[in-house]
């Protein structure tokens, strides 16, 4: 089987058609990631949604937090894991590989996370994450409590629920629209 040739199932307007800032943007992404993220080329769809979209998720996944980066990106293929998001999968999964230095860690997180060799705080952070995506309406002060008992500020737990709620989203988004990632992913940090 062969990857996706389709960016998404939408309707998307032509490159050319974008404005100044969002060419001026994807031209950075070209130069930092050598592509154009197809979840940007998706919201354009939409350029005031790509405009809150980008800003959102660069204030929440590169921005200030106790959370590591690499944390953050764990968060995101475990909740992406759950909702078998092939999308997020592939691209965060590959942001894992890239920020752990182990191209193994990011298919542990994909596939099965509990298989992995984790610190007790990343394994009691992707249990919250997990279970706040597969059964959000049973998570209660025992969840919040045992992420203080794994070393967890109420500030980190805030963020780990940002983060997690925040793909629960972008799964959806990425589902409904029948997202493909970019190729060049699978082969990085190899």
């Amino acid at each position: 089987m062969s990857h996706p040739t389709h960016i998404a199932r939408i309707e998307l307007p032509d490159q050319g058609e974008l404005d100044a800032e969002i060419r001026s943007y994807f031209d950075l992404c070209e130069e930092k990631l050598g592509m154009i993220p197809n979840v940007l080329r998706c919201y354009t769809g939409n350029p005031a949604k790509l405009r809150t979209f980008s800003e959102f998720y660069n204030e929440l996944m590169l921005g200030e937090s106790p959370l590591t980066k690499l944390e953050r990106e764990m968060i995101a293929t475990v909740v992406s894991s759950r909702n078998r998001c092939f999308y997020c999968l592939v691209a965060h999964g590959q942001a894992v590989r890239e920020l752990s230095g182990d191209p193994e860690l990011g298919e542990i997180m994909a596939f099965n996370y509990r298989s992995g060799e984790l610190s007790e705080r990343q394994r009691a952070m992707l249990d919250y994450a997990w279970k706040l995506t597969d059964t959000p309406e049973s998570i209660g002060e025992a969840d919040r409590q045992a992420l203080r008992d794994a070393g967890f500020t109420d500030r980190e737990i805030f963020d780990i629920t940002d983060v997690t709620s925040f793909f629960n989203y972008t799964n959806r988004m990425a589902h409904g629209v029948d997202m493909a990632p970019n190729r060049e992913y699978h082969a990085m940090n190899r």
